[in-house]
């Protein structure tokens, strides 16, 4: 399920424990709606509201950490990548073949990596036979001079780390929130929204109140679940920068 539409069916979910606390309200005999009841429920109510916004609190740090951390990845996949072509560049003509099978393989790379990370399948990891190659044919360049043995060398470092950013990006685990810990959280919210029409009549304005606090604690829900696919979604990482990171060949 989408994270909007899992929002959606949580924000029906709490609307639906403000119409339980109004019919509880009614049905529950007067001497339940003490002043002593209202305030043992609303003593326990805060101590669950207040666990609920820790545990929302951390979840949008965790997501949003872990956005930051695959974004970066992205970013520094990118920057090798400009690297490795200016490096090459610098070599001389003989690396002209090169760039240009890394510029046709770009493409193909970026449409694997955000359809992997997508998929979340979790199978084996897939050697790269395009990236494999091109690696090779830096190795076995033939440096004419001290310099271009120091390109070259570069050329493979770079080569290596972009390779080791990807495995990391490969490896790195998905932050979605686990099932049972979402059920509890949706459990937490329904009971806190009960309580606030428990023992106070649901009038209009009460109600658009409710439904409005209901929306915001939904969308807190959305923006972890969000965060927690950062290659498919509303907020994915874009994939324009690595595709135009290299400019054609003239």
């Amino acid at each position: 399920m989408s994270p909007l539409a899992l929002s959606s069916v949580i924000f029906v979910l709490v609307l639906g424990g403000i119409l339980l606390g109004s019919l509880l309200r009614r049905a529950l005999p007067e001497h339940h709606l003490s002043k002593e009841s209202q305030d043992v429920v609303r003593l326990g109510v805060g101590l669950v509201a207040t666990i609920g916004a820790l545990v929302l609190g951390l979840l949008i740090a965790s997501a949003k950490s872990s956005f930051d951390t695959k974004s970066g990845q992205v970013r520094q996949i990118t920057a090798d990548i400009i690297l490795l072509d200016k490096t090459l560049s610098q070599y001389g003509s003989e690396t002209l073949s090169i760039r240009t099978q890394l510029r046709a393989t770009l493409a193909p790379f970026v449409d694997r990596l955000w359809h992997e990370k997508a998929a979340s399948a979790g199978g084996p990891f897939e050697t790269n036979v395009a990236a494999e190659k091109i690696y090779l044919e830096i190795y076995n360049l033939t440096p004419q001079n001290d310099f271009q043995r120091t390109l070259q060398s570069r050329a493979i470092q770079i080569s290596v780390d972009l390779a080791q950013t990807r495995l990391l990006l490969f490896v790195s685990p998905d932050s979605a929130i686990p099932t049972p810990f979402l059920a509890i959280l949706v459990f937490w919210l329904v009971i806190i929204f009960a309580s606030f029409s428990l023992f106070s009549p649901l009038n209009t304005s009460t109600f658009v109140l409710l439904a409005v606090l209901a929306l915001s604690a939904s969308c807190a829900i959305f923006l972890i679940l969000e965060l927690s696919q950062p290659f498919e979604g509303l907020m994915q990482i874009p994939s324009a920068p690595l595709l135009n990171a290299l400019a054609p060949l003239t």
